[in-house]
């Protein structure tokens, strides 16, 4: 297929460039910035430069492609996961950038439409398997990624062809910087936990997630949660994440004081056991890394001096 990403030369994008080439499609993908160009060259994607707003100059990009995905996002580092300018950034490319994205795609006549999105949009499950039909919870940092899901659905409520939401799992791996930045805290014996540490985390390696990407290309329409098989507790987490960094955890926390940060916080503090089967199922596809255990344990190999 020919296959235009917007987003292609971030966190995910840097890996589902690479895994598309080497699926055998003809990639081409949004990139702001000369050096941005020419690593997306290396990888055999062709460089395209339009701003992500332009619905019109999208369209134009997107004419002859198949598929589109959207990948773009701007989270903020965790050291700037508080700040209200920096997740009122990711809210616009999530939001606005989403709807140019999906309404240029339908205006290029593209078949195909697949969304990012996450699966911290579930409500606090405690020990509970959640699938796709689990109640989601409107909180102000999900605004943004419900806006984009809605542009998906719109894609294909108006006659754009099959649309495809991914909900992924927490990011981890190389090029995911707060992963890179956790991983450098449990190299000085510091676990960060938030929330109870018998709460779960639903995480997905950045090169399975990647190979989701491809996959999503011939899933029937619909909303799929791609995380690991196996969602581990934060305790079990943390010990995975002290495993692969070769650092016992000295500290814990902040645990359950995470909580008193409120909203700002709620997509990392709840429990969220996540299932994968539908995606699996529908399309086949399998994690590499079938829990953090083992993702830990492979991105280290990238991740230590």
């Amino acid at each position: 297929m020919r296959v235009f990403i917007a987003g292609g030369t971030g966190a995910l994008g840097r890996h589902a460039v690479p895994a598309l080439v080497a699926a055998g499609h003809e990639v081409t993908a949004l990139a702001r910035t000369p050096d941005k160009a020419a690593t997306l060259e290396r990888q055999g994607a062709r460089p395209v430069r339009v701003s992500l707003f332009d619905r019109a100059g999208l369209a134009e990009a997107f004419e002859g492609h198949d598929a589109v995905i959207n990948l773009a996002t701007a989270i903020p580092s965790m050291s700037r996961f508080m700040s209200t300018k920096a997740l009122r950034a990711n809210h616009r490319v999530r939001a606005e950038g989403s709807a140019a994205v999906a309404a240029a795609a339908l205006d290029a006549g593209a078949a195909r439409f697949v969304q990012e999105s996450v699966s911290m949009l579930y409500r606090d499950g405690g020990d509970r398997w959640l699938d796709e039909d689990a109640p989601v919870d409107h909180y102000p940092l999900t605004r943004g990624n419900f806006a984009a899901e809605a542009s998906a659905h719109h894609f294909a409520e108006t006659g754009g062809g099959a649309a495809v939401v991914l909900r992924l799992g927490w990011f981890y791996g190389p090029g995911a910087s707060h992963s890179e930045q956790l991983f450098a805290q449990a190299r000085h014996h510091v676990a960060v936990v938030l929330g109870r540490l018998g709460g779960y985390v639903s995480s997905i390696h950045l090169a399975d997630a990647a190979t989701a990407v491809v996959a999503a290309l011939a899933a029937p329409g619909g909303t799929y949660n791609v995380v690991d098989d196996e969602p581990l507790t934060k305790r079990a987490y943390a010990d995975a994440l002290a495993r692969a960094a070769g650092a016992a955890p000295w500290v814990r926390g902040p645990g359950r004081l995470a909580y008193a940060f409120g909203d700002r916080l709620t997509s990392l503090t709840r429990s969220l056991r996540v299932r994968n089967a539908r995606f699996r199922t529908a399309t086949g596809w399998a994690p590499r890394y079938p829990s953090a255990r083992e993702g830990w344990l492979a991105a280290a190999h990238t991740l230590l001096p």
